[in-house]
Formats: C-alpha cells, structure tokens, sequence
C-alpha cells in the first residue's frame, strides 16, 4: 500500500473527538438548510427520494474510503490512492493523481469564496448597513488565522460549529416529531399532514427526482474529509473507521429524516418552502424562529468555511509531495501547519470577495454554477481506486483491511455506474446543463496543464542529460 514520508512532517494533534465530530456535521451544510428548498419545489415529497438515492451512492463511497483510509492513513488521502492505484502505468498513475488532486483543490477553493459571501449575506441580518464586502473579508481573514495557528485549533473550532449542527438538526427532529404525533401543546396529531394534499408524492414524476438527485450530490460533498484529516490524527485506524461507517446514520437522520418531517409540516407547493427549515419551526409556534435559524445556518456556513481552508490546504500540501504543485507551498510552521499551502488556498477567496464588491450580481451566480461536477469526478476516481487497490491489498497485505466493502465487487461497481448515470443525466436535464459543461471545461482546462507540465519536465530532463554528456563524455573505443 501506498505510505508518504510527508505524514511524519504533519503532526498528529486531532483527536478522536474531533473526527467524531467533523465526521456527525461534515453534511450538515447551507445545502441542507436552504438548498434542500430547491429540490422539493422541484420534486415535490419525492424529494425524499432524491436525497435516498444520492445518500446510498454516498454511503458506498464513504465505506470505499473507509477501507483504504483505515489501510493506509496518508496526507492527501484520495490523491494518493488514485497516484498508487494506476502504478502499473506511470502516465496514468500521473494524470489520475494530478486530475484528483487539483480538482479536488479547486472545490474548496470556489466554497471557501461562496461561503465566506454566504456568511456576510447572513450577517447582514444583524448589521444590514455594513458593506458585505468587509464582513466576507474579516470571517475569511478569522478562520485563516485560525487554520495558520495550528490543526488542533482547526479541530476545536470544527468541533464546536459541528456540535451546534448536530444538537440544531437533532432538536428540529425531535419538535417536529413531537408535532407528527400529536404530543406539541395545543396540537392534534398531524400524521402525514401535507405529504400528499397537493397533487402527491409524486406530483411531477420521475424525471425531477433523478435531477434532484443530481444537485443533491453537491449537499453531502464533505464527509469525505475525515479521511484528509486522517494523517493529523492520533489512531487514525480506529477514528476514521469509527467516522466512516456512521455516515449511513448521517445520512438517513440528518437529510432523509428531517425532509420527510419538513413535506409532512410545510406544503411542498407554497411560498414558505423557500426556507423549509424555518417554515417548520414556524408551524410550530417557535417564537423568534428567524433568529434561531440564522444563526444555525451561519453555524454551518463558517463550518463548511472553516473545513474548506482546511481541506484545500492539506489536499495542496500533498500535491506538492509529488511535484504536482510548487514545491515552494511545502514550508509548515513550527505547529506542522502548512503555511504556505493555506494563504495560496485561500488567496483566490479574497479575489471573489473583491470581485463580488465590484459586480455582487455576477460572481455568485458564477461561483454556484462553477463546481457542480467535480465531486462526482472525485468520488468516481475513488471508486475505480478502491476496486484496484483492494485486489492488491488482499494479495499482498489482506490484515491491513480491518474495514472491508460490502459485497466487494459487486456495490463498488454498482456505485461507479449509479455515478456515472447521475454524470450523463446531466447533460440533458436544462439546469444542470450550464454545471454539466462548466465541469468537462474545468477538467479540459486541467488536462491541457498536465499535458504542458508533463513536456515542461521532459524537456528539462533532457536538458540535464545533454548537461551530463558534455560533462562526462561517452568513453573512446579505439577502432
């Protein structure tokens, strides 16, 4: 299995409380709070069906990652698996490793800008004559600091937005159940309520709830960084396997649960499904319920900020182990932080928020539709990793598999084909077309760059050998 000299530089300060945690809120994002509306106004109950279908094709993904991260623990994670799982060809092993990494990079990069707008946006709740513009500025600059300080500083912050996440979603269960049976004051039981006054489960067929399942895939993009953190933690092989299999859990509580509650509450063709999470807690008589929620909304977007400079950061670092980045952006702190890798992460952050300054209308809009497909891309190269890398575990090293695929191979490739379906249908559902080519570019783009860093390094190395013969000339035969 693949082992990187780069995880003894990184210190192991995370603890398995802060896997745990980033692990219970990792999809407990602005996507489950406000993009969810999306969905069931499209879909209509069926959005249930959504989230389930992308949940399962998650779950898989997360189990894959499960295995190799608890088998080899490394900085970089994925990007490492894909460099070692195609090592029979040197080309490929290159351009899978280059392709994951940077894409993945690029992510989070385009969230750390997105939500540091989101969470200015939010503020202006409190402060609507503050400049947006400055307040994006300073909650980006705070969780910098923070992520330059040390990764145990990283993990204590992640600790508590998560716990404020998981304690908000597991409190709106709990009222909103409390209403479904009867038991909230001053209540009949509502049963199923509104799940099917208006026009159905289904209301508008089939078609929007594969769509929905598409823009669904972007809600639960994050779980995956218990496995990056991986190489900062102490007992990586018990904490992330821990972390890896409570995703089912995550999964069916926090998305499919929840959802269900808010169509049951809130008729899924009304004006108040916009803020589903709100107009449930509205029902209910929740007295200063827009605050509330404010605040845990902006819980999660300084969450998803703060995992973002994060993951960015250290997916950097890891490409610069192989001469996939600058190797400049190597130098950590004496904490064992990467400080060059976070400021260069977060520099493209600071030039959206400028830029939205200037033109607020367009760069949103651009940053939304800008990386609607590269998790697929992502979680498509973990899986063909997965398949490759398992065979060769089990021939070579078959004790270091403490978590093991389910049905492997059957579920690993029944994942990469319910992804690859997802990735097609996207091409033809109008929404999702404008993301669907912005995404082929954004991979074109990287392609093309391999291609020139590739035959920049060819013609060096042939350089150096031309160097060496002038150097050291071929020894004469006399004829």
């Amino acid at each position: 299995m693949y082992d990187s000299d780069s995880n003894q530089s990184l210190k192991s300060a995370l603890k398995p409380r802060h896997v745990q945690m980033m692990a219970l809120g990792g999809v407990i994002g602005m996507g489950l709070f406000v993009g969810s509306s999306v969905v069931i106004q499209s879909a209509g109950p069926a959005a249930i069906l959504s989230f389930l279908i992308t949940g399962v094709l998650i779950i898989l993904v997360m189990r894959m990652l499960g295995e190799l991260a608890t088998a080899s623990p490394v900085s970089g994670s994925f990007y490492a698996y894909a460099r070692h799982a195609f090592q029979d060809s040197p080309y490929l092993s290159r351009l899978a490793g280059f392709m994951t990494g940077w894409m993945y990079w690029y992510f989070w990069v385009i969230v750390i800008a997105l939500e540091a707008i989101v969470g200015a946006k939010l503020f202006a709740y409190w402060l609507p004559d503050t400049p947006q513009w400055i307040v994006s500025l300073v909650l980006l600059a705070l969780l910098t600091a923070t992520n330059l300080f040390s990764v145990k500083s990283f993990g204590e912050f992640e600790f508590w937005f998560s716990s404020i996440k998981v304690a908000a979603i597991g409190l709106f269960i709990f009222l909103c159940s409390l209403y479904m049976f009867g038991l909230w004051p001053n209540h009949q039981a509502a049963g199923f309520g509104e799940l099917l006054n208006h026009g159905g489960f289904m209301p508008n067929g089939w078609g929007p709830v594969l769509s929905g399942a598409v823009a669904a895939t972007g809600f639960y993009f994050g779980a995956e960084i218990v496995t990056i953190a991986a190489a900062e933690t102490k007992d990586p092989e018990k904490s992330v396997a821990k972390a890896t299999q409570s995703v089912i859990s995550r999964v069916l509580i926090f998305y499919v649960c929840s959802i269900l509650l808010v169509v049951c509450i809130v008729p899924w063709d009304s004006a108040e499904i916009a803020t589903p999470y709100v107009s449930a807690l509205k029902v209910l008589n929740i007295p200063f319920v827009a605050d509330i929620m404010n605040v845990v909304i902006l819980v999660a977007v300084l969450s998803c900020l703060n995992s973002g400079v994060y993951a960015a950061s250290r997916m950097l670092f890891a490409l610069t182990q192989n001469g996939d980045a600058p190797r400049s952006l190597t130098k950590l702190s004496k904490n064992g932080v990467p400080i060059r890798a976070i400021l260069f992460s977060t520099l493209f952050g600071y030039f959206s928020i400028l830029a939205s300054y200037f033109s607020p209308d367009a760069v949103f809009p651009f940053l939304v539709e800008s990386y609607g497909t590269v998790a697929l891309f992502v979680y498509i190269v973990i899986a063909f990793s997965q398949i490759r890398l398992r065979r060769h575990l089990e021939r070579v090293a078959p004790e270091r598999l403490k978590v093991r695929m389910w049905c492997f191979p059957y579920l690993s490739y029944f994942a990469i084909i319910g992804m690859l379906s997802i990735f097609a249908a996207m091409a033809f559902i109008p929404s999702l077309q404008k993301a669907f080519w912005f995404g082929i570019a954004s991979a074109g783009i990287l392609f093309c760059i391999f291609i020139i860093r590739d035959y920049v390094e060819l013609v060096k190395l042939r350089h150096q050998s031309t160097q060496l013969d002038v150097l050291i000339p071929a020894k004469q035969t006399k004829i």
